[in-house]
């Protein structure tokens, strides 16, 4: 049986590991070979709707069942819930209306300053999102079933690589190198290791957080995907394959949250 410290650790380090199928993904931007109108349009909409589904089956349900159990009482957990998505949504405006307009730009060829910053608000989510993940994980560790959070922590781990594809490809569609994009990629994964110890560590504080983070991390993604990721992937000549491509997305996330989470 394993206590005290050594489930601390044990949370940190799945986490970490888990957070790490984020760099494993980012990996494919290497294999990308040249990032044309249409293809940046297909993956950018079907990174939407991998985050998409995640905000539902990685972030809204286990929240809403985390508030039942804290509360005993379904329709006050939905209410947090949507507290906390709300939130999450406001935050991501705020911060999407006090961004500066310029950075990165090397040039009137370069990506609009505009499209620059919807595509850092769209990493900024993703990386947002990671942190609760991480902290379910130390959770599941800290209640003393190893087994639950070894799963847990393996399903996260998974759902992350579409995830680290869809960071490393964006930053490669508005002018960063592969290996800019790779590491970056990899930072947004490295937050889950932060939740896990902080769930691990204040499972006391970090249980009764979870329904009010993962709703917040939710209203950020779906801030993103409907305020700047659709409407992006709808302005040229793509409109299409730009929703096709958010379905298959979508599917692949459901598949893999329904089958590992």
């Amino acid at each position: 049986m394993l206590e005290g410290w050594n489930l601390i650790v044990l949370g940190a380090t799945a986490s970490l590991v888990a957070g790490m199928g984020t760099g494993l993904g980012a990996l494919g931007v290497f294999f990308v070979t040249s990032l044309s109108s249409r293809l940046e349009d297909g993956l950018l909409s079907a990174a939407a709707g991998v985050m998409l589904a995640a905000s539902f089956f990685s972030l809204l349900l286990p929240g809403i069942e985390y508030g039942e159990q804290l509360t005993g009482t379904a329709w006050l957990a939905v209410l947090i819930v949507a507290v906390g998505l709300i939130m999450g949504a406001l935050a991501l405006y705020i911060l999407h209306q006090n961004l500066p307009h310029e950075h990165f730009i090397s040039g009137p060829d370069g990506p609009s300053p505009e499209r620059i910053r919807r595509i850092w608000l769209f990493i900024f989510a993703i990386a947002l999102h990671n942190f609760p993940e991480g902290m379910a994980v130390g959770v599941g560790f800290a209640g003393g079933n190893v087994g639950n959070g070894l799963a847990l922590a393996a399903g996260i781990g998974l759902q992350n690589i579409p995830e680290g594809l869809a960071v490393a490809v964006s930053l490669l569609a508005i002018g960063h190198s592969r290996t800019q994009a790779f590491g970056i990629a990899l930072l947004t994964g490295l937050v889950e290791p932060f939740g896990g110890l902080f769930g691990s560590s204040m499972v006391w504080l970090a249980q009764p957080l979870m329904p009010w983070t993962l709703g917040f991390a939710a209203g950020a993604m779906l801030f993103i995907i409907s305020d700047e990721i659709i409407p992006e992937t709808h302005r040229g000549d793509y409109k299409t394959l730009a929703t096709f491509s958010l379905m298959a997305g979508f599917v692949v996330m459901m598949f893999l949250d329904a089958t590992l989470g």
